[in-house]
């Protein structure tokens, strides 16, 4: 009687944790919100965590909300009046499939959204999955297919709350080479002796054509100018690789020209252009451009391009990294992250790699089995990148199916 009472006990402790927990879900309030305004405050307040995502920050969607005209479904989870979480989400597609996700995602290099420390330390499996079963009806009639991508699960020593959702180990991990308090011991992490003497050696064949000045851009007309060259250097980039240029849609510079027009905070800001500006023989020519963008400690490098006719031998866009980890050392960042897709630049400085997921939530019988095509095409995708030739090829036949839509559109012109 007592081993069988005991065992009654211990099922009503466990019941009892378990009705909590429907309690503790049933507690959280999910609203849907076609706009930010109402939230700015909130979600200020959110950002300044720095487990989240600058990418989920205000200033950063609002300059995307500002130049394309997508509609939004921004998802707010608030417990006990307090906002616990915010998924900032647009809805894009055909009338056939819509799919909502996160605002940017595409120019997005890491996608946590926006969560209290509180939520992430309590949120499990069950509340998680609770909380897509509500966010699914709350997006029925708008959207087909909920597709959150981009998402490191382990990020600086947390997991993330929705880790355990349907998902897709997404193709392109992300590379970071972690900062030291001292230049000399993150450069140490990598091969010293061999960084210092490539150094050196930039240095001196730039030096034989008059040297360098490595500027960041300060001033509107600066930054108007030097956004206005990286997407000239980029759409020649990309033409001489028989590449797409993404850069190339209106909307696009304007997004990257309305984050330069954010003001910073302290060491804090959306996108800064660094570049290596050339003196003497080429007086004035801009060799290699960066756009950078940091929160707290971490700093992503966005986007970069060189001009080939300038020096190639100098290497100004290996230079330019060197001078810009170099700076943020010395302004007390922890991690310079290089960004998603691997790339061999990025291997030779980095120490860290990084796994992205994709989150698919289906809320439709269509969007079932657009995520059924989505998680075969993301691991087709990650199965051709693990071989680079076949990679390559697949890239020279896209660039070939994009100039052939461009002819035709300029004939049909």
């Amino acid at each position: 009687m007592q081993i069988a009472g005991a065992s009654l006990e211990r099922m009503a402790v466990i019941e009892t944790l378990m009705d909590a927990g429907k309690s503790m879900v049933r507690d959280i309030q999910i609203e849907v919100f076609e706009e930010m305004v109402p939230l700015e405050s909130e979600w200020r307040g959110l950002e300044a965590d720095p487990y989240n995502s600058l990418h989920q920050g205000y200033d950063w969607c609002t300059a995307w909300v500002k130049t394309h005209n997508n509609p939004l479904a921004v998802i707010r989870g608030s417990q006990s009046g307090r906002t616990c979480f915010i998924l900032p989400l647009e809805i894009t597609g055909s009338k056939a499939v819509r799919t909502a996700h996160y605002i940017s995602t595409h120019f997005n290099n890491i996608n946590n959204g926006l969560f209290s420390a509180d939520f992430r330390t309590s949120c499990n499996e069950d509340q998680a999955q609770e909380i897509a079963r509500r966010l699914k009806a709350l997006l029925r009639g708008r959207a087909d297919l909920v597709s959150l991508q981009n998402i490191p699960f382990d990020w600086r020593g947390e997991t993330h709350p929705f880790s355990r959702l349907p998902g897709v180990e997404n193709q392109n991990h992300a590379f970071q080479l972690p900062l030291l308090p001292d230049f000399e011991a993150t450069i140490g992490q990598l091969n010293t002796k061999r960084r210092r003497k490539n150094f050196r050696n930039q240095c001196r064949k730039i030096d034989a054509h008059g040297g360098f000045t490595h500027i960041i851009a300060e001033t509107a007309a600066d930054k108007s100018a030097l956004i206005d060259l990286f997407f000239a250097q980029k759409a020649a980039r990309f033409e001489a690789h028989g590449l797409p240029d993404v850069f190339r849609p209106p909307e696009i510079q304007a997004f990257f020209r309305e984050l330069l027009k954010v003001e910073g905070r302290g060491y804090d800001c959306p996108l800064q252009l660094h570049a290596i500006r050339l003196k003497g023989e080429h007086e004035g020519r801009i060799a290699a451009i960066a756009g950078l963008s940091r929160k707290g400690d971490h700093v992503i490098c966005q986007f970069g391009s060189i001009d080939d006719s300038l020096i190639p031998e100098a290497s100004p866009g290996e230079l330019l990294f060197w001078l810009m980890i170099e700076k943020c050392c010395a302004q007390g960042a922890a991690i310079f992250d290089f960004g998603l897709g691997d790339q061999e630049y990025k291997r030779r400085w980095c120490t860290m790699e990084t796994v992205h997921h994709d989150i698919l939530l289906a809320v439709t019988p269509l969007g079932h089995l657009a995520a059924v095509a989505q998680a075969v095409l993301t691991r087709t995708k990650a199965a051709i990148k693990r071989y680079p030739w076949l990679y390559a090829f697949i890239q020279r036949i896209r660039a070939q199916g994009s100039s052939t839509a461009e002819k035709s559109a300029e004939a049909d012109d």
